[in-house]
């Protein structure tokens, strides 16, 4: 039987009542698969003796013997205190909540001891202890190694081991293998009913790492075989037989290169042989298109042009990355103009009404004049100018409709949605992705990023798109000078901006909060917040200068106003929250002054810093934070101070955050590992990925003898949900 096909419930396993079922569901295990899947997250190794008298950083496991014992404290808080000592030293049990080891625990006897130690009224003591009886004839090095689970109110980590060792003894026998045999004897790994036996409960340290060996593995095969699949079926590869096509792949490429911090081969101008409408709109533009966004829309053409599949065409499945100012939106532009030479519409969805309105706003100046027609459609739109909208959308009449989640309501319709391009794609889930595609007849799409994606999460949530990076900025980009700022010295950062303000430049200050009574800011009163220093920077800081605020409580409307002065240069000063880290342009704002700077993420900084300069005089970024910062955080910060570079900003985010916050992947279920970690397996992932791809490449459908089983887990006990991103 496969692992996760195992459905018996709890109570058919030996130790399992109805009063442990509710105990158990509040850790995820509801049967007796998510029992034996329930993995260790540690693992206590009594074999190795550490006496007490290295308890400091270490778990003591070491032989005792009882020397002394006594009562403290009275009524219901009389709590068993029990000296004991080894050949190193001696030390003292509070047997908190434990009176049953009065019986145990008497003077002369040995033990086995485990636990962790402290020093604390001039002895050394431990509350969270566990004791064996020992025989005259063992020693403390005679023990197992224990697992160590995530627990749960009303379960420890006894009653745990005990039901888990039933539910082995039960049904471990019987698991198969879900790996192909090609792969389990070339890499020595375990069969599955031994790794499972001893990922809960090794023999060896040697076995331990065999058995975590041979489950990461096996978590990161099953999650690239899917991100495989989904290649494959954007391909209409897949159902045939063996041998029926292949998937090119140039994501390993992109990575690596990534990884290695090399640059994007130049391309030649010839390289890019643009449609009419394309070439229409790069002879109207003041500027020429830099190496890395000649790539890019080469790539984009040869995607759209209609590659094919043994079973017919395909639509491009592209992400595009490219650090702030890198000119990805007007890769986009061109993008639709190639779907328009084809009589189809694009959709091009926004995560902010103020970033789609800017994008509305750019399309219109520059596409407009070729004859496109432009639609901007967001959820505050009025019902009569909507309902005529929604009509000429719907008739073909729109080309380009812009906008944000409106753009998938039920009572939009497209003609021929021929293109669908998410900016930002980080800020939308993979059910709201999902719900715009659905509006076309398997249209193109194109993910456009200004947070890098680091190579980790490029193997897995992006793994079955191909991938196209602008790394070079439009020439003379001067790169941002970052400060680091206690937040004790920020007159100094006020006096330097001030100067600026004086020669003619304008300033971004941005914090986390924005206002005092936020719920956030109960927490922690020391928080600044934008409405408050808007007001502070506004009579005290800056009186000569104009000064605004802008956050997303605001309408749209006054959004709209307040961006719309500030890129005029009637407003000097903007006050505002990471509602700006996104698609603002101003090119005379030079500053950017980030105030607790520590509350942000390293992407999230790096967003906001982008936002200057954009122009051609040297911009400056301040990253200010609170006094009482620790050393890791400000270690943290230190990334922002000593990198520009975007990819390995994000890489460093990734370590911080995890993988779920960084690509929005938490709303997905993808990444429900088990015991794998992506960044700690990198080099397992990278492997797997390989295998995955090379079987699927010559096997896509998974009809060879030694594959038809990755077939049956797939159907049968699918490790990750099924997810279309």
């Amino acid at each position: 039987m496969l692992l996760r096909s195992i459905a018996a419930p709890l109570t058919v396993i030996r130790g399992i009542g109805p009063a442990l079922i509710p105990k158990l569901a509040r850790l995820g295990i509801q049967n007796a698969a998510g029992l034996l899947c329930h993995y260790p997250r540690d693992w206590e190794d009594r074999t190795l003796t550490v006496p007490i008298s290295e308890f400091q950083n270490r778990q003591v496991c070491t032989a005792v013997t009882v020397t002394a014992r006594g009562w403290i404290g009275f009524g219901r808080t009389r709590t068993l205190k029990v000296y004991v000592e080894d050949e190193s030293g001696s030390a003292a049990l509070l047997c908190f909540n434990r009176p049953w080891l009065d019986k145990q625990l008497v003077e002369g006897r040995r033990f086995r001891l485990w636990g962790r130690f402290y020093y604390r009224y001039g002895e050394i003591q431990s509350s969270s202890f566990e004791v064996e009886p020992l025989t005259a004839t063992e020693s403390a090095n005679s023990g197992s190694i224990l697992p160590v689970y995530p627990l749960s109110a009303g379960l420890n980590h006894i009653t745990l081991r005990r039901l888990v060792n039933s539910a082995l003894d039960q049904y471990a026998a019987k698991l198969e293998d879900e790996l192909p045999r090609e792969i389990i004897e070339r890499d020595n790994l375990l069969p599955k009913a031994a790794a499972i036996r001893a990922i809960h409960f090794p023999a060896s340290a040697a076995e331990l790492e065999m058995a975590k060996k041979t489950l990461i593995y096996e978590e990161l095969f099953y999650l690239e075989i899917m991100v495989g699949k989904r290649a494959y079926e954007r391909r209409g590869i897949g159902n045939g037989e063996q041998g029926t096509g292949s998937v090119v792949s140039k994501h390993s490429e992109v990575t690596n290169t990534q990884s290695q911090q090399t640059k994007t081969p130049v391309p030649s101008p010839q390289s890019l042989v643009p449609f009419p409408l394309q070439q229409r709109l790069l002879e109207r533009l003041p500027f020429s298109l830099t190496p890395g966004q000649i790539k890019a829309i080469a790539e984009i053409n040869a995607d759209m042009a209609g590659n094919v599949s043994p079973n017919g065409a395909y639509s491009m499945a592209r992400l595009l990355q490219g650090d702030v100012g890198s000119g990805k939106t007007l890769v986009s532009f061109l993008a639709a103009l190639r779907a328009a030479q084809d009589g189809g519409q694009t959709a091009l969805m926004a995560p902010t009404e103020l970033l789609a309105r800017q994008h509305a706003e750019n399309a219109a100046r520059l596409l407009e004049p070729l004859g496109l027609r432009i639609a901007y459609l967001t959820g505050n739109i009025k019902a009569a100018g909507r309902k005529d909208l929604l009509r000429h959308l719907a008739s073909g009449e729109i080309d380009i409709a812009v906008g944000t989640h409106a753009l998938f309501s039920k009572d939009v319709s497209y003609k021929n949605l021929r293109l669908v391009v998410v900016d930002e794609q980080h800020r939308f889930g993979v059910t709201q992705r999902s719900l715009i595609m659905a509006k076309g007849n398997n249209p193109h799409l194109l993910m456009m990023s200004a947070t890098p994606i680091p190579r980790t999460l490029a193997f897995t949530v992006f793994g079955d798109m191909d991938v196209s990076v602008i790394r070079d900025l439009p020439p003379g980009r001067k790169p941002v000078k970052t400060h680091l700022a206690k937040e004790s010295s920020e007159a100094r950062v006020y006096d330097f901006v001030r100067r600026k303000l004086e020669a003619g430049s304008q300033a971004y200050f941005v914090y986390p909060l924005i206002e005092g009574g936020d719920e956030a800011n109960q927490k922690d009163a020391s928080l600044k917040d934008a409405v408050s220093m808007a007001e502070r920077l506004a009579q005290e800081v800056f009186p000569r200068f104009t000064v605004a605020l802008i956050h997303s409580k605001l309408d749209d409307e006054e959004k709209r106003q307040t961006m719309e002065r500030f890129r005029a240069g009637e407003i000097v000063v903007l006050v505002a929250t990471s509602v700006v880290e996104v698609g603002v342009d101003v090119p005379n704002a030079s500053c950017m002054v980030i105030e607790h700077a520590e509350r942000f993420g390293l992407s999230a900084l790096h967003q906001l810093r982008g936002r200057v300069g954009r122009g051609q005089d040297q911009a400056y970024c301040f990253l200010v934070y609170s006094n009482d910062l620790t050393e890791d955080g400000k270690a943290r910060l230190k990334v922002m101070l000593e990198n520009a570079d975007g990819f390995i900003i994000a890489e460093e985010d990734l370590k911080l955050r995890g993988p779920g916050q960084i690509a929005g992947i938490e709303q997905s279920g993808y990444l429900n590992l088990g015991i794998a970690n992506p960044i700690r397996d990198i080099d397992e992932l990278a492997r797997a990925r390989t295998d995955a791809f090379f079987i699927l490449n010559n096997d896509p459908g998974l009809v060879l003898d030694d594959h038809r089983i990755i077939a049956r887990v797939l159907k049968e006990a699918p490790l990750f949900d099924e997810v279309v991103l």
